[in-house]
């Protein structure tokens, strides 16, 4: 189970002559067990504090704690074992192995983990038919359409149950369907596992499963509420 505490997050990026706030003097606190969307618009800064909360990119100023741990302070080996053995990540881009099958690119993260062969092989086919991929498994990246390989990317971030997933637009290239049975896979890991869960999106039919929306401007969070999911 993760806990994120943000302080005073800051982060500006130069282009050309100007500085842009990505994000400017973030503080945020997420529950253990939370299921929390963030919306705004292109540039908003919802992309950026993904990456800051999962140490995948430097704060320029505040801090970052998961289940009180200073994320912000560890050095790159603590850091990297924590990404390993504790967020689950879905990119936009999914981030796919090109050279591996299917089933090898939700494996890989497992093996890394030392994870035995019989164990990996079992997990990945059963979180593969769970995502609608069934007989896909032996398929390369190329071989998939979009939003197979976005399955993929989202089998290979929930397979191993981590207490956190981090999750950029995980439905942008799915179907209604799909993004459904997708949403009703991260409800049951997040009430029955409670895997927290922060997901950047502009889908509505993601808002409705949050029991938190947090909207973000400019780099700033301009509305925070609770809701009753879907």
């Amino acid at each position: 189970m993760a806990e994120i505490k943000c302080i005073d997050l800051c982060k500006n990026y130069q282009q050309g002559d100007a500085v842009i706030k990505a994000l400017d003097q973030v503080t945020l606190d997420i529950e253990q067990g939370s299921f929390v969307c963030l919306s705004g618009p292109s540039g908003s800064g919802k992309t950026t504090l993904l990456n800051m909360i999962g140490g995948l990119d430097q704060l320029d100023s505040g801090e970052i704690s998961i289940d009180g741990e200073r994320v912000d302070l560890l050095a790159k080996g603590p850091l990297a074992d924590l990404r390993l053995h504790h967020i689950g990540f879905v990119f936009q881009a999914y981030n796919l192995i090109p050279v591996l099958s299917a089933q090898e690119n939700v494996e890989f993260v497992m093996q890394v983990q030392g994870v035995s062969g019989a164990k990996r092989k079992e997990k990945s086919l059963a979180i593969l038919r769970e995502v609608g991929l069934e007989g896909m498994e032996n398929r390369r990246p190329a071989q998939l359409s979009g939003g197979q390989q976005q399955r993929v990317a989202v089998a290979r971030a929930i397979v191993s149950q981590p207490k956190l997933v981090l999750a950029d637009e995980p439905t942008a290239n799915l179907d209604s369907h799909s993004a459904k049975h997708l949403m009703e896979l991260f409800r049951v890991l997040n009430e029955k596992h409670r895997v927290t869960f922060l997901i950047s999106t502009h889908d509505e039919r993601v808002m409705r499963y949050a029991k938190r929306l947090i909207k973000m401007q400019d780099g700033r969070i301009v509305e925070d509420r609770e809701q009753v999911p879907a």
